[in-house]
């Protein structure tokens, strides 16, 4: 082969082939094109691992704090609940032992109003059997006095046996008086025998004070009588306390103090009644007040709908705006109940969607995950199109014109994807 002009320098031939040169410098670029992308991808790959590694320790550190403050609250949760369980047991103590000591001091109380009671009974059982022996005796005594003269006064020689009729008077006072007393314990009627006592007693008493006069002086007549009399007397008084007790009458002064109570209960009756009815007027005239503030904001805030109000009353009527009628005017006006209209039903509906898209954990905003999204600006390298000294082609793009992502970025884009759709869902 003859050797061009070209071929030879300097008079030598070095028989250099330009197919050659050129594939070699192709095979020279390809190869350094090659290293450089695999240094690219190696670093790549070391900055993904780098993220990847930093991503897991954030993740780590973020799970490690929400499990410190999850630990955190359970404490806190334990330590409230555990002081809560403390007060309610601490509670529940005070209150038994309040308890027991208000059981105490009432079974104390008791105690002592029965040992009182039974302190008043004996007190009054002992008064009751001393006041039943004193009238007893007081009898006796008078019996003793005022016979003397009686028998004086039925004494003949001739006719001894009259000497029994002082005796059969004294006697026949007690007597019935006993009967009186059967009476009274049979619940039987008694006022005869009483009567008939008194009648035999005033019977010896005339005796005394005739027979005193004429045989012996003044004094001796009346001491007579008025023991004839008096003995009777003061047991009848002792027969007397004992119907009223067992009637359950009341004395004079407990009389009184049962008249001063209902009197104390009709004044305390009265001011409660007085003071019902303020409580009662005060509170329709806070109810009136209320009434025209809230009419007087409703015709402020909702003018079309008091001005249908009142219409609407006044077709029905109404004297006032009352609730049902503001209620239907609502319903005419606005087409809802009060306190809805279409604004509060459209945000409620839009809450709803919010909170049902929150449970079925939907993002309400999620980036597209196309490649078109993922794709990121870049720069082709090589000769060509796109070099910055080549000429613009402005042609349709087919596949393959640009280079391919790495793996290291496509695997950097899935992960800052995930993180945003993560970040949305929260």
């Amino acid at each position: 082969m003859t050797a061009t002009s070209i071929e030879k320098v300097n008079g030598h031939d070095h028989g250099y082939d330009p197919r050659a040169l050129a594939e070699a410098e192709a095979i020279r670029t390809r190869a350094a094109a090659d290293a450089e992308a695999a240094r690219i991808e190696a670093e790549g790959k070391a900055e993904a691992e780098k993220i990847k590694a930093a991503e897991e320790a954030e993740k780590q550190r973020l799970e490690n704090e929400k499990q410190t403050l999850a630990n955190e609250r359970a404490a806190l949760r334990f330590q409230r609940e555990r002081a809560e369980q403390l007060a309610k047991i601490a509670e529940a103590d005070r209150n038994r032992e309040e308890t027991e000591r208000a059981r105490a001091e009432a079974r104390r109380q008791d105690e002592e109003r029965q040992r009182a009671e039974q302190q008043q009974a004996a007190e009054v059982d002992a008064a009751e059997a001393k006041w039943r022996r004193m009238a007893l005796g007081f009898y006796i005594v008078c019996a003793i006095v005022a016979l003397p003269v009686q028998v004086a006064a039925f004494y003949n020689p001739n006719a001894p046996w009259l000497i029994a009729a002082p005796l059969m008077l004294e006697g026949g006072a007690w007597v019935v008086l006993k009967g009186a007393a059967a009476a009274v314990a049979s619940h039987r009627p008694h006022w005869h025998y009483r009567l008939i006592a008194w009648l035999l007693a005033f019977i010896a008493a005339g005796i005394n004070l005739w027979h005193g006069i004429q045989a012996f002086d003044p004094a001796t007549a009346i001491g007579t009588a008025f023991a004839s009399i008096a003995g009777p007397g003061v047991w009848d008084l002792h027969e007397h306390g004992r119907i009223r007790k067992r009637d359950g009458k009341l004395t004079r002064r407990e009389r009184k103090a049962a008249e001063k109570a209902a009197r104390e209960e009709a004044r305390r009756k009265a001011a409660e009644e007085d003071r019902r009815a303020a409580e009662k007027e005060a509170a329709e005239k806070a109810a009136a007040r209320a009434a025209e503030e809230l009419a007087k904001l409703r015709e402020t805030e909702f003018e079309d709908v008091w001005k249908h109000a009142r219409k609407l009353a006044a077709a029905l009527g109404e004297t006032t705006v009352t609730e049902a009628v503001w209620k239907r005017a609502h319903r005419d006006i606005r087409g809802a109940d009060p306190g809805e209209d279409a604004e509060t039903i459209r945000a409620r509906n839009a809450a709803e969607a919010r909170v049902e898209a929150a449970r079925q954990k939907r993002p309400a905003n999620t980036v597209s995950k196309t490649k078109n999204a993922q794709r990121v600006p870049q720069v082709p390298t090589g000769v060509g199109r796109g070099s910055k000294t080549g000429p613009k082609v402005r042609g349709v793009r087919r596949p393959g014109d640009s280079q391919r992502f790495s793996t290291a970025a496509r695997r950097q884009a899935s992960i800052t994807a995930q993180r945003i759709v993560a970040e949305d869902t929260e």
